[in-house]
């Protein structure tokens, strides 16, 4: 081979690999090329389901790919998010629920099959409301210490749920602990599946979160007698805390934050957390978000990572400052 042929050949094969690392860089910056599949931990209808569906919603504006919303409910939410951690970190699998209370709960009661800060990867905060105590409209229960008064007097008392060591069941088990009474909680698949049961009049009372709960407190169905967080809820200004009603018990509510399978690229990341910020800063999202009663309160990655080691630690911290066992 002459020495200009090896010039030549070597000179197509440096073009060859540049244009090869170009085409991958040019398909990194594309992403994402197909729709992104949303895992939602809990059943249609509850504040997670209703939150990643009004995501959806704008997403489109800001992403060239839509979001596909898929329902997988399942032991308190963990099934859920366990075929996140089991997923290809690839950008094409997000969650929606995480800090809903099964993982921030949940792996201070009972063993779980990964570890919910350390085999997930967060990547934004969406939103965060309270947990609000509802009974019946039909209840004569108007207050947590007309409650109190109902369970000394021997009356059962049977909680709704969304699920089994969320949120919702350890606000119920800290009021049994902190009122000094007797409070069986039933859990469900999810906070549309408890509200639909107290909604039937088959429990006492129930929690839920604003967007869960607001449609029937304003068809007269439920009546909101507190809410669990240390300050009143914006969506509920004249219900009172449970604070204030002499019951000390305040949570962090539930935590609406988005995930992707850990070994997601950093870059990928960025990108989904960005484009939910611009979501989250859309004046029609706002619109959206506030007709179901649901606030929101975004937080970069960063900040939802700390918020989520932070709030991992009360919960930890409560449980066991009440000895609360499932």
């Amino acid at each position: 081979m002459t020495h200009m042929r090896k010039v030549t050949l070597f000179l197509i094969l440096a073009l060859v690999a540049m244009l090869a690392a170009g085409g991958l860089c040019f398909g990194a910056e594309k992403y994402p090329t197909k729709p992104i599949q949303v895992i939602v931990p809990f059943s249609a209808g509850g504040s997670s389901d209703l939150t990643a569906r009004t995501v959806e919603k704008f997403w489109t504006k800001y992403s060239p790919q839509p979001m596909l919303i898929i329902n997988k409910p399942g032991a308190g939410g963990v099934l859920g998010e366990e075929y996140v951690v089991r997923s290809k970190p690839d950008g094409y699998i997000l969650y929606v629920g995480q800090g809903s209370g099964h993982d921030l709960v949940m792996p201070h009661l009972q063993k779980m099959p990964f570890d919910p800060l350390k085999d997930i990867a967060p990547v934004a905060r969406i939103s965060i409301h309270s947990i609000v105590i509802c009974v019946s409209g039909k209840s004569p229960i108007k207050s947590m210490k007309d409650l109190i008064a109902y369970a000394n007097k021997g009356n059962k008392v049977t909680a709704a749920v969304s699920t089994a060591a969320g949120s919702v069941d350890l606000v119920m088990r800290a009021i049994a602990k902190r009122a000094n009474i007797p409070i069986t909680t039933v859990p469900f698949a999810g906070g549309a599946d408890s509200t639909t049961a107290l909604a039937g009049g088959h429990l006492v009372i129930g929690g839920g979160h604003p967007s869960e709960v607001m449609p029937h407190i304003k068809a007269g169905r439920f009546r909101a007698i507190g809410v669990a967080l240390d300050r009143r809820d914006p969506t509920l200004p004249n219900v009172p805390t449970l604070k204030e009603q002499g019951i000390n018990v305040a949570t962090w509510g539930s935590v609406k934050g988005v995930a992707v399978p850990l070994g997601t690229p950093p870059e990928i990341i960025e990108y989904i957390s960005s484009t939910l910020k611009k979501v989250c800063e859309d004046a029609e999202f706002k619109k959206a978000m506030a007709s179901i009663s649901q606030p929101i309160d975004y937080l970069n990655t960063k900040d939802w990572t700390a918020f989520m080691q932070r709030a991992y630690k009360d919960y930890g911290d409560l449980i066991k400052e009440l000895d609360i066992k499932i």
